[in-house]
């Protein structure tokens, strides 16, 4: 997929010519910038602005930073599949340091990162993966002799936008839970002069980068975000909310012990700790690997690796989220009967509008409990 092309995409060429070059016809490359579209949540219409965007484009210079990680988002961001990595490093971007997929090391990687620093000055894309290390000077992670936060500094000075790909490079990650030993931070408390744009996820879903990426390279700006930095196009909506098992949450049809009878047939994993009732991701739709498939899909409970601390709030993983409504209709119709039916109903319209799922609720101020405990459960069975 990386070999060498036959059709090295020149400095000054547009990227319509070298496509043309490459043998790729219009309806293909529509074809793309139609599923692009569709991936940004933007109108069908905007295709041929894209298009045409696109087409008369030159390649940009891309950096990539590998701060203090596991290069687990490098590994997802090379699956990605609309493009492929393939596509993106040949035919679209100019990816010119990222010390994991050069070929160059040591002193010639150092010297190929300030060769595109300087020769694409003010118009390079940043992006990075990884946590800041402050504490003890930033001792924690050195490349080349330098620290994360000294080389961010450099290279985020002259980028014109900057993309903190992951949960490392968004608010630390595991690193960054308590007690936070290396001091580490998110790249927005380092960049502070420029919007960043975060992917979140441990690891993010590769789509959403290179649709980001797309998005600056269309319109010139990033996309809209949401108050933690993140696309809205991706994250504008609870993994709850676009589940393939939510019918069953609704009838209070759940998982009891992972691999028993409610986990073959593919029931909700809410009471196995899932926290996807608290959590901002577009797993459901775009998921992994090719969309092969995704963790709930798989029958693990989301973690909720996409929210802020998530090591810190979401914790312990396999403990279940308190009081997210729901219906409940196969478990509790015969048992509560007809005369709680708006009591019920309005459950599910708060269920319907909370964005936060750590509010304790009054058991007496409500008619019905929306997702019954155990102890709730008795008590409704004496009533």
């Amino acid at each position: 997929m990386l070999a060498p092309t036959s059709h090295p995409w020149t400095t000054d060429q547009t990227l319509g010519e070298h496509l043309t070059a490459r043998g790729v016809s219009r309806r293909e490359f529509l074809d793309l910038c139609g599923k692009l579209t569709a991936m940004l949540g933007l109108a069908s219409v905007v295709t041929p602005r894209m298009a045409e965007a696109l087409a008369q484009m030159r390649r940009p210079s891309v950096i990539w930073l590998q701060l203090q990680e596991c290069t687990g988002c490098v590994e997802s961001v090379i699956r990605t599949s609309e493009p492929t990595i393939g596509d993106l490093i040949l035919d679209t971007i100019s990816l010119d340091y990222n010390h994991t997929l050069m070929a160059a090391a040591g002193h010639a990687a150092e010297a190929a990162l300030q060769e595109a620093m300087q020769a694409n000055a003010g118009q390079y894309i940043l992006i990075v993966t990884g946590s800041v290390p402050l504490k003890d000077d930033g001792i924690y992670t050195t490349i080349g002799g330098r620290t994360a936060k000294e080389i961010l500094e450099e290279v985020a000075a002259d980028a014109a936008a900057v993309i903190a790909v992951g949960a490392c490079a968004h608010w630390g990650n595991i690193q960054a839970a308590k007690p936070n030993p290396t001091g580490a931070v998110g790249v927005a408390e380092i960049v502070r002069d420029k919007p960043v744009v975060n992917i979140a996820g441990c690891p993010p879903i590769a789509d959403v980068v290179t649709a980001t990426i797309v998005h600056y390279l269309t319109f010139g700006r990033i996309p809209e975000l949401d108050i933690d930095g993140r696309p809205l196009f991706a994250y504008g909506k609870r993994i709850h909310d676009q589940c393939q098992r939510r019918a069953h949450f609704d009838a209070g049809q759940f998982v009891e012990v992972f691999d028993d009878e409610g986990a073959r047939k593919g029931l909700c994993l809410y009471r196995m700790g899932c926290k996807g009732p608290a959590s901002f991701s577009p797993c459901p739709i775009f998921q992994w690997n090719v969309r092969t498939s995704w963790p709930i899909g798989a029958g693990h409970p989301c973690i909720g690796c996409t929210e802020r601390h998530f090591w810190d709030t979401m914790t312990p993983f396999y403990e279940r989220l308190p009081d997210v409504a729901g219906f409940g209709v196969e478990r509790r119709v015969d048992t509560i009967g007809g005369v709680l039916a708006i009591g019920v109903t309005a459950g599910v319209a708060a269920h319907a509008v909370a964005t936060g799922v750590h509010r304790a609720r009054q058991r007496k101020q409500l008619p019905v409990v929306s997702q019954p405990s155990e102890e709730a459960e008795a008590d409704l069975g004496q009533d």
